[in-house]
């Protein structure tokens, strides 16, 4: 059987509003085209300053800005704002040994099991995110590390949402 992009594999909710795709039928996933885009772009801004709420290469990312930024100007996605909000999108969960570069990494820093950080995935058990101020801002870290893996919470695959339909990343049409 020829190999299928997940976009070509399409189910509708019965109001033919919601597209997903179709995830059951065990075809593999393969990594939308502009997802080297977003991980280039990512890469080109290693030590772009980390700036609490900061959306913006000329003034400085916090992590979820960073992600949003890359996605939108590569992808065209508009994802939630927010690491809470992120990590409730209803995008395929990933197992830590299944991830694929571009998936969405999510951790708890502040050690009350709840989301405060984010990351996109490389390759290589290696992640790219806007950090701290502390630690230069944009930069590439190991899964691997002790502290990364220690609070390292789940992973999501949003680019399985864009080979679909970008518009509606972040808000669901039954519920507006």
């Amino acid at each position: 059987m020829p190999q299928q992009n997940v976009s070509q594999q399409m189910v509708e909710d019965d109001d033919g509003l919601d597209p997903l795709p179709d995830f059951a039928q065990d075809q593999p996933y393969e990594l939308p085209s502009f997802a080297d885009s977003i991980l280039a772009h990512g890469l080109s801004l290693v030590g772009t300053r980390y700036r609490f709420g900061g959306t913006s290469a000329n003034t400085g990312f916090d992590c979820s800005g960073f992600i949003g930024y890359l996605f939108k100007e590569e992808a065209g996605m508009s994802l939630p704002r927010s690491t809470r909000e992120m990590i409730n999108l209803d995008a395929p969960l990933v197992a830590r040994d299944d991830l694929q570069p571009g998936d969405l990494l999510f951790f708890s820093t502040r050690g009350r099991g709840r989301v405060s950080h984010a990351g996109i995935y490389l390759g290589d058990d290696q992640f790219i995110h806007s950090s701290s101020s502390k630690s230069g801002g944009v930069r590439v870290d190991s899964l691997d590390d002790k502290y990364w893996s220690r609070t390292f919470i789940e992973a999501k695959r949003a680019l399985a949402l864009a080979s679909v339909n970008t518009a509606q990343v972040t808000r669901n049409p039954l519920h507006p």
